[in-house]
């Protein structure tokens, strides 16, 4: 087996001891994506839309790191500390999987690191 860590300038670094993603043979397995601004380091908040677009921006810098695009994502997780923001979070990510549609799950957790209120994980296969 062929394992490999996806480091990327265009995503935001590890805040902890993990990398951005992980290839294992053909899967890609991306670290959870707070809404950071990689050129920035800032962390979005108050606005779950953007902040929800910058997690998929950040997924998916990592996924084209590794070779992979969005339509390779297979399954997603995204963790948010207000389920009242469901409906907007769908929104923006009917945006980025319009026509493909992986499976996911939305699970409100009551904390996430650096206090964000979404975070967004995904696995992908080439």
């Amino acid at each position: 087996m062929s394992i490999s860590s996806i480091a990327t300038n265009k995503a935001p670094s590890a805040v902890g001891p993990y990398s951005q993603g992980i290839k294992a043979n053909s899967l890609i397995f991306t670290s959870g994506q707070l809404p950071i601004v990689p050129e920035t380091g800032e962390l979005l908040k108050n606005d779950i839309k953007k902040e929800t677009r910058q997690c998929l921006e950040n997924v998916n810098s990592i996924l084209k790191e590794a070779g992979a695009t969005l339509e390779n994502v297979v399954k997603v997780n995204i963790y948010i500390v207000n389920m009242d923001d469901f409906s907007s979070i769908n929104e923006v990510y009917e945006e980025y999987f319009n026509e493909h549609k992986p499976a996911r799950s939305c699970v409100e957790v009551s904390r996430l690191p650096k206090d964000g209120n979404i975070e967004i994980e995904a696995i992908a296969i080439l």
